[in-house]
């Protein structure tokens, strides 16, 4: 098949996130597809951006062919960001002719979290006679209302439920990263029987699953002195952020203070210089924070550490599900989990890989790392293996990529109309 997925922040290793298009991408290309994907040149996600100026480059990175709209840059939410939107969606409208009948596409996948490349999707798959796949990450329309504070009257949300709304009336496919968006989409003309769930995944190859040793002596050494006096470790390894309520594991530990339990918290964010200013002003001696541990040595890290700890904030978006990625890093690593969070799913649970307790409740958390530690070395790593295998059958993008594949495979256009492609 040939391939064309459209989004925006699409990412490489080469620049940094979204990774999500790329790792598909690469497990298509492996299995004989060719895929094209189509992606803004400048995204604020990104660590680097694409040198291109103001044509159209494209680029081959590991066998996936990158086709980068021109954009300018910008930062924050202001006009420029709207410029960078309007940029690559005229673009991609302009070049649809010339993709649907140079690319010749089998599948047209709109992938951008915005879904205002529903449209161009819809035109660039009826010209080629293509299969027309929507892929939803987040309900958008939602997040600018119950995250951003707009009106649902706001003309930006009202054209993005124009835009979902269509998807949901006419895509041959809609593809849900999110597992529980069914009800919510049947709402706006889905019918079910056109959607299916391929979460979020992971790189689980050698690599991920043994990595590096790790670089920071500071934090290797402190783990090697906590082995050495017995202790039971608590680790968690992620952004500092609001959203990680890295508070509630910080009251957890002042309510663990006279048990052998020691914590550690290795990232960067909003909110690390104030958690290390609380864990200094408190006497956690305990508990030490160190900078971000690179992925290729987050195995290590797991290693060392005897229960891993991935907590949120309560938000009204988590009832439509999630599996997020610093959740199946930890089951990945094999280490049973406490997550604090209260969702429309709960992976700990399916996977019987520990505990799952009500978020922003260090009590809670407490008692969690309580019964976690009463369980022997070896049931604890029991609970870390169910963890792994889970990960392995149902997230490993290999077997994501092979469900996506087996889909674009099996539908048929719902609409196919003559164009450029087919002369």
């Amino acid at each position: 098949m040939n391939i064309l997925l459209l989004n925006l922040h699409a990412g490489s290793p080469r620049h940094g996130q979204q990774l999500r298009p790329y790792h598909l991408a690469r497990e298509w290309v492996r299995a004989g597809h060719r895929v094209q994907v189509v992606a803004a040149s400048y995204s604020h996600v990104r660590d680097r951006q694409p040198v291109i100026g103001w044509r159209v480059r494209r680029e081959m990175i590991d066998g996936v062919e990158y086709r980068w709209m021109p954009t300018p840059a910008y930062a924050g939410q202001g006009p420029r960001r709207a410029l960078n939107l309007a940029a690559f969606l005229s673009g991609l409208w302009r070049d649809a002719p010339r993709l649907a009948r140079r690319f010749a596409p089998d599948a047209v996948i709109a992938s951008s979290t915005v879904p205002l490349d529903v449209p161009v999707a819809q035109r660039i798959a009826r010209l080629a006679g293509a299969r027309w796949v929507h892929e939803v990450h987040d309900p958008w329309p939602l997040v600018p209302v119950e995250v951003g504070g707009l009106s649902p009257s706001h003309p930006f949300v009202r054209a993005c439920q124009w835009a979902e709304d269509l998807a949901c009336r006419e895509a041959d496919l809609v593809v849900s990263v999110r597992p529980r968006l069914g009800e919510h989409l049947a709402a706006h003309g889905l019918d079910l029987s056109r959607l299916h769930v391929i979460p979020n995944g992971i790189v689980a190859d050698r690599v991920a699953r043994h990595g590096q040793p790790l670089q920071n002596e500071a934090l290797a050494a402190w783990l090697r002195r906590l082995r050495g006096e017995g202790r039971l470790v608590v680790g968690y390894a992620g952004p500092h952020d609001p959203a990680s309520a890295l508070d509630v594991l910080l009251d957890a530990a002042i309510e663990l203070r006279h048990e052998p339990v020691s914590i550690v918290m290795a990232g960067d964010g909003s909110d690390r210089e104030r958690l290390l200013a609380r864990v200094e002003a408190g006497g956690l001696q305990q508990v030490a924070l160190f900078p971000a541990v690179p992925a290729a040595q987050l195995p290590a890290f797991w290693r060392e550490v005897d229960i891993a700890f991935v907590g949120w904030r309560r938000a009204p978006l988590h009832r439509f599900g999630l599996a997020p990625t610093r959740l199946l890093q930890c089951m990945l690593a094999a280490r049973p989990v406490v997550h604090a969070i209260e969702a429309g799913n709960d992976l700990v649970a399916e996977a019987g890989c520990g505990l799952t307790v009500q978020p922003e409740s260090p009590a809670a958390v407490a008692a969690a790392v309580r019964t976690l530690a009463l369980c022997s070395p070896a049931q604890r790593a029991a609970l870390g293996e169910r963890g792994r295998d889970h990960v392995l059958q149902h997230h490993a993008y290999p077997v994501l990529a092979q469900r996506f594949a087996d889909l674009l495979a099996g539908a048929s256009p719902r609409i196919a109309l003559p164009g450029p492609a087919a002369t």
